[in-house]
């Protein structure tokens, strides 16, 4: 996500440690209730049979690349309301929308790990939660401990996505599993995506773009958990 800035406002990074603080402190806030409302959404959703059994018929072929082609326009869409304006409802809707499409496309993958473990299937989720929160504190450690700017990681993170969706079309459209390693590399990817918005939070950021942050968080965590997850799934 990238941060529109206004020449007079300053970033977070040039203000006192009070401020610095607060802002991260409401960031990470964000990010605990977006992880919660995720989870209050999924569960709602898998109450809803028809919607678990929609969800499950956009898994194959050019559905699937449908359902993914929304999901990216819905969560662009939602990225741009959390940064267009100084308007705090916008960027809480933003947010909100955000999270109900992370919710409904994790569904097929899920019922799969369910379906997978059987009477583990709670187990391989709580396994997938735990490896990712683990991964994912360690990484925004190593940010906050070098004062490292990884504003750098911008273009490898673009081409690597670049390149995943190529294989992720190519994979849909010919019918190939793309397989474990696909899965290893879209965790590295996430890890370096990772890097680079927390790096963003402490560097890019106005005072009072926390959603957006928190929402840049989100996203980046919640892709490192649909590939732990997947990874898990397919032992």
């Amino acid at each position: 996500m990238e941060n529109h800035q206004s020449p007079n406002i300053q970033m977070v990074s040039s203000l006192s440690e009070d401020v610095r603080v607060a802002f991260y402190k409401k960031t990470y806030t964000h990010l605990a209730g977006a992880v919660l409302l995720f989870i209050l959404v999924e569960t709602l959703f898998f109450q809803i049979e028809p919607l678990v059994n929609f969800a499950l018929s956009l898994t194959g072929g050019w559905s699937w690349l449908l359902l993914l082609g929304a999901f990216m326009f819905i969560t662009n869409y939602a990225e741009k309301m959390a940064l267009s304006s100084d308007n705090t409802t916008t960027h809480y809707l933003g947010l909100i929308l955000y999270v109900v499409a992370e919710a409904f496309i994790f569904i097929p993958l899920i019922f799969i790990a369910m379906a997978v473990a059987g009477d583990g299937g709670f187990e391989i989720l709580n396994q997938a939660a735990i490896l990712t929160l683990s991964l994912f504190t360690g990484l925004s450690a190593i940010v906050f401990l070098t004062k490292k700017d990884f504003s750098f990681l911008k273009s490898i993170l673009t081409m690597g996505f670049v390149i995943a969706i190529g294989l992720i079309i190519a994979g849909t459209l010919f019918g190939f599993n793309l397989g474990l390693w696909f899965s290893v590399g879209m965790v590295i990817l996430a890890s370096g995506s990772i890097l680079y918005q927390t790096s963003n939070m402490i560097h890019k950021y106005q005072s009072h773009q926390y959603v957006a942050a928190s929402l840049g968080l989100f996203a980046s965590l919640m892709l490192l958990f649909w590939y732990i997850l997947s990874i898990l799934s397919n032992d």
